[in-house]
């Protein structure tokens, strides 16, 4: 038996029914913007394996920063004891992350990076004798599948199966060209209630949605109304961090910085999971108290794990060179230049660019569902030209690796046009 025949015997993958699903493939090999699978084929990673990866595969820094690390100390719990890494990890950060951002608490997804969130903004007004149970989100919010991750969450197929089992979340609409005055008056209307512990989001854009945008100056009147009425923030910068948007977090683009942000996925680099949680010094000081029950009693095995420290600060490293900030600039232009090309195209009815994120809806005529017939049409399609693209029901996006080179690119580009003409 080949590797993907061998995998179905045992694995349960993500995502999938594996009843109707075809054979996963089986990649042997990446290195750059590249995979090969266990017969030689070769892919364009176009996506950066679900936004992970943006410094390409088997990239040497990173794994000689890891190497390094597991040759002096590779785990160590993190409940009373410290060491170097998880510290300089702390110190770079702070050097980046908006100035209001004073406290961080590792764990190991951003699943579990926006669990922590909730749970602090919750046990904050409990800590001060306040009843505030619930939160606020976007609607077609995505922000993982733990529990109050995926309250807040709001594509309905993920969650509705555990209906009645969740934390209460009140959703407001998405404040797009059109709908800015909806946005603002359903938040207003909630924050009279004084019920509200805080407001969630994926800053400027939803990722799981299919790539939507929102202008920064409107998600700025949101969070001010937020701390108008002591409702605290939570930027879920999960996707858009470390570099997606053009800048270092999307909320670099904000004049009214948020209480929280949950990071991952990019932090490092798609090599170690990791996740980091960090804090304004007012939500600090809200657990720290002589009572040892107001503490933040939430932890991970692997929280700080040194070796996922090391890659972290590797990819950081990656990030601010300016060779990295030349990419993330290449692409973005490469990416306007394709939207100027495509976007009048017959059956292309919206396209969307920020930073190296590209995002174009086609014209199908009818509401296509996530993991419908036509998306898994687009996708055989660009997976048979060598593509790693993953469609959102009619929604083509495509997310990097920054060191993609431009013919690369290019090519990524010719199999979208081509998929626009045989549809």
């Amino acid at each position: 038996m080949n590797l993907s025949e061998r995998d179905i015997q045992y694995n349960w993958h993500p995502y999938t029914q594996h009843k109707t699903a075809q054979p996963h493939i089986a990649i042997a090999k990446g290195e750059g913007a590249l995979l090969w699978d266990e017969n030689g084929k070769e892919y364009i990673d176009a996506i950066a394996s679900w936004w992970v990866n943006p410094y390409g595969h088997s990239n040497r820094f990173i794994a000689d920063a890891i190497y390094k690390q597991l040759t002096t100390l590779e785990h160590v719990l993190f409940g009373g004891f410290t060491h170097e890494p998880a510290v300089l990890v702390a110190e770079k950060l702070m050097e980046i992350l908006p100035d209001n951002q004073k406290k961080l608490f590792f764990s190991d997804n951003g699943s579990t990076a926006v669990e922590i969130a909730i749970k602090v903004a919750l046990q904050y007004f409990y800590n001060k004798g306040e009843k505030r149970t619930k939160i606020i989100a976007f609607e077609n919010a995505f922000h993982g599948d733990t529990f109050a991750a995926m309250a807040a969450s709001g594509i309905s197929f993920f969650t509705e199966a555990f209906q009645g089992s969740m934390i209460e979340v009140q959703r407001i609409p998405v404040p797009v060209k059109g709908h800015e005055k909806a946005s603002y008056d359903a938040l207003e209307k909630l924050m009279a209630t004084n019920e509200y512990a805080a407001f969630i989001f994926e800053p400027l854009v939803q990722g799981a949605a299919g790539m939507v945008m929102y202008e920064a100056s409107e998600l700025d009147r949101l969070v001010s109304l937020c701390r108008q009425h002591s409702v605290f923030t939570i930027a879920d910068e999960v996707m858009t961090g470390f570099g997606k948007t053009g800048k270092n977090f999307a909320c670099d683009y904000l004049q009214v910085q948020p209480d929280m942000m949950c990071l991952s996925k990019a932090l490092t680099g798609g090599t170690i999971p990791m996740a980091i949680t960090t804090f304004t010094q007012q939500i600090f000081e809200g657990f720290y108290d002589d009572d040892v029950n107001k503490a933040l009693f939430h932890g991970h095995t692997f929280t700080a794990n040194p070796t996922g420290c090391a890659a972290a600060l590797a990819s950081m490293q990656l990030l601010g060179s300016e060779a990295m900030q030349q990419n993330i600039q290449r692409i973005h232009e490469c990416h306007l230049s394709f939207q100027q090309k495509v976007k009048n195209h017959p059956r292309v009815a919206t396209t969307r660019v920020l930073g190296v994120i590209f995002a174009l809806e086609i014209q199908t005529g009818s509401q296509e569902s996530y993991y419908g017939d036509f998306r898994n049409k687009l996708y055989n399609f660009f997976i048979g030209k060598g593509v790693i693209l993953r469609p959102v029901g009619n929604i083509v996006y495509i997310l990097p690796p920054y060191i993609i080179s431009t013919s690369q690119l290019e090519k990524v580009y010719k199999t979208i046009e081509e998929a626009l003409e045989m549809m």
